[in-house]
């Protein structure tokens, strides 16, 4: 028998000796959707946070175990989220070139940095400043951030470079500006994604209910619509051969294997930089990651440590981390 002590740093010793194979064919199941799903997702906000696709992957492995292992939250999942990934961009997109080995180093340490906030703050039992953040707050914050976030999606949309900019008048004022630049092939590659997305939001569910199947699995079925719209495209590129007949950008080679266990780079120069930095992230992730995992707790009728929260997600960013990651929270995703 483990101590009630132990089971407060450890939540996985109190759930497991009572785990059945039931749960474990539905858990096994939406792990392997999670999976799926984790890789088209890593990578694309790998590349919204400028960085190259695979560190997306590194960064949904080992910070979702450790999260398994002390989350208090059985339903959240961890990994790169839009939100961070821009914060990411943008406070490195000031000191390095994007791309460059610099902003590798710093995204490595921005990891770093937050979860040792993260952590701390656990240890001291900071995790009941989440309660006094009203709902407007995080409404406006996350609203404001989809936007900032969408639109600086439109040059892979519209297949041409868009300069970054704060100011989301800039960003629309140059894509208006040069439309004659629009790939049309790149720019159908994004309209039929979006056409999969919104008919499977909208129609799936309630064609599938009409065609007789269960509720539980139409709705699961319904939730498909973004490996759909990967699996759809990606093989029309295949097939076309897009990328060379219509300079259609693709990902291009990932390098095999697993990355390396290696530390980030510890420059008090660049940790005196990015030190700002890395305690919004950490506020805002936190801020995410307890409003969805709140969220999921209370339809469970399940509990969430706001202070094992953060000792969790400050244990992921330290593990993407020396693994080479990025800043990770758990998503809206």
């Amino acid at each position: 028998m483990s101590s009630p002590r132990l089971n407060r740093y450890l939540p996985i010793l109190d759930w497991l000796p009572g785990y059945g194979r039931g749960e474990l064919a539905s858990d096994g199941m939406a792990g392997l959707i999670v999976a799926i799903m984790l890789v088209p997702q890593g990578m694309a906000y790998a590349l919204l946070a400028g960085l190259p696709p695979e560190v997306g992957l590194y960064a949904s492995i080992v910070p979702l175990v450790f999260y398994g292992l002390l989350g208090s939250s059985r339903a959240l999942a961890v990994g790169p989220v839009a939100i961070v990934s821009l914060m990411v961009a943008s406070t490195l997109g000031e000191l390095h070139a994007t791309g460059s080995a610099g902003y590798l180093t710093g995204a490595v340490l921005l990891a770093f940095l937050s979860g040792a906030i993260l952590l701390a703050m656990g240890l001291a039992r900071l995790g009941f400043l989440v309660n006094f953040l009203s709902h407007p707050v995080i409404s406006g914050f996350s609203s404001a951030a989809a936007l900032v976030i969408g639109f600086s999606q439109l040059k892979h949309l519209l297949g041409f470079e868009i300069p970054r900019s704060h100011l989301i008048t800039e960003t629309i004022a140059h894509a208006v500006t040069h439309l004659g630049q629009t790939n049309v092939a790149t720019f159908g590659i994004a309209a039929t994604s979006l056409a999969i997305l919104l008919i499977f939001k909208s129609r799936v569910a309630s064609w599938l209910k009409g065609q007789g199947m269960s509720g539980g699995a139409a709705d699961a079925s319904a939730k498909a619509g973004p490996l759909v719209a990967v699996l759809v495209t990606t093989v029309a590129v295949w097939l076309f051969g897009l990328d060379q007949a219509a300079d259609v950008k693709i990902v291009a080679d990932i390098p095999a294997g697993l990355p390396p266990l290696t530390a980030p780079a510890f420059d008090m120069a660049l940790i005196e930089q990015l030190l700002p930095a890395a305690a919004l992230i950490a506020f805002v992730g936190f801020l995410e990651s307890v409003s969805v995992a709140k969220s999921l707790a209370s339809k469970r009728r399940q509990k969430i440590d706001a202070n094992q929260e953060l000792v969790a997600l400050g244990a992921a960013n330290i593990g993407a981390s020396l693994t080479g990651g990025y800043p990770v929270t758990g998503g809206f995703s």
